[in-house]
């Protein structure tokens, strides 16, 4: 009487391994973007809940947000990227950025991200 195999052979399991293997070395391209991503959000939260943002000329309002992306590594973010305007009694802080990082040969990872914070008299959203 003759049994059956059960289970994977060896050329299944390698190319399980290999599928696995580039979208884990994918998510190590993916993932710190995003990570700097939130970097940037948590930046610009904590600048909208600074005491007195509102009375503060534009330029130094950019000047703590950048202040706080420096603590948190994000390199991405260039002053170009962002821009602070008056709005009512306060300002609308708009942050528009794109990180490429290589993936493979000529295939690059492209990330665009945008985030637009209100800052108003009493602090964050």
């Amino acid at each position: 009487m003759k049994r059956a195999q059960k289970g994977i052979t060896l050329v299944g399991f390698i190319m399980v391994l290999a599928v696995v293997g580039v979208f884990a070395y994918m998510g190590m391209k993916v993932v710190p973007m995003y990570l700097e991503f939130f970097a940037v959000k948590d930046a610009a939260n904590g600048v909208a809940k600074e005491s007195g943002i509102t009375e503060m000329d534009a330029s130094k309002v950019e000047d703590l947000f950048f202040r706080r992306l420096d603590v948190s590594y994000a390199d991405s973010v260039k002053r170009d990227n962002v821009k602070v305007v008056r709005k009512d009694a306060g300002y609308v802080m708009t942050i528009e950025y794109e990180v490429r990082k290589p993936l493979i040969a000529n295939l690059d990872v492209v990330g665009r991200f945008d985030l637009t914070q209100e800052i108003k008299r009493g602090g964050g959203d």
